[in-house]
Order: structure tokens, then sequence, then C-alpha cells
């Protein structure tokens, strides 16, 4: 190859598309595997990590439902009435996790620090950073309307 010559690379640029995450429960997978998985998770402090306590009983509370329900069998073995109230179960612990997971991702972000050219990693949750924008955002308005009574006054 003679001296000098640029070898130019076509990038094509591939579009990546999240795949949305799976649903806890699964209609496809047996109800015992997966209720251990979700009450295992739920016992950890991981995927969960953001949900409520009141949030967290309703899930225990609706997979006990669907556990007296369905048994050692299938929902597909159940009466119509049975599978409505199952299903409505699963849509309710499906909601309630997917949002938890969601806002427990862990989210980190390197950063200068004010005054130095030093970097640093801050890893919080997305539920942690919605509630440090939130109270921001609340101060400011506190701090703005303590400024607009002061000039009335």
């Amino acid at each position: 190859m003679p001296r000098g010559l640029l070898l130019v690379a076509l990038l094509i640029p591939v579009l990546a598309v999240a795949k949305p995450a799976e649903p806890p429960l699964q209609a496809s997978i047996p109800f015992q595997v997966q209720q251990e998985k979700v009450r295992a998770d739920l016992q950890g402090d991981e995927v969960y990590r953001e949900i409520s306590s009141a949030d967290r009983g309703r899930v225990i509370e609706a997979l006990e439902r669907m556990s007296l329900a369905i048994g050692d069998g299938t929902a597909d073995a159940l009466s119509a009435e049975k599978k409505v109230a199952v299903f409505n179960d699963q849509e309710l612990v499906n909601g309630i996790l997917t949002k938890a997971r969601d806002d427990s991702r862990l989210v980190c972000k390197r950063e200068k620090r004010v005054g130095s050219q030093m970097t640093s990693t801050s890893c919080l949750t997305v539920a942690e950073r919605n509630r440090m924008r939130r109270e921001t955002e609340q101060n400011l308005r506190q701090a703005q309307d303590g400024k607009l009574i002061k000039r009335n006054e």
C-alpha cells in the first residue's frame, strides 16, 4: 500500500432499539417458579429496591390470591371467573413491579466537581434522581416565594 494513502472506513450507523423488559409474571412460565423468583427479588435489595412497603404488601397479597386460585396447576384449568381474577392480579403485580424495577435502575454519571478539574462518579437510582430534582425544584420555588413576599412588604 502506498505511503500516505489514507484508508477511510465507512461507518454504518446501527440503530439499537431497546427491547422492552419482560414483565415479572408471564403466562408462558409456570406460576410457582415465577412466584418464588418475585418473592426472592422482593426480599433482596437490588431489583425492587425502590418499591414502597404498601406496594410490596399489595404484590404479596396478589401473589397469595393467585397461588390459592392456581395451586399446583395452571391458570388454563380455572373457571372463567377465576381466570379473570388471576389475570387482574397478574396485571396489578406486573404494573407495580415494572415501575419499581424501572425506578430501581442505577444510573451513574461522571461529573467535574465545582472548583476542581477532577471528575467523580455519582451513582443513584432513577427514583433517587427524581426525588432530588423534585426537592430542588420545591426549594427553589420556596426561595422565590420568600423573595416575593419580602419585596411586597
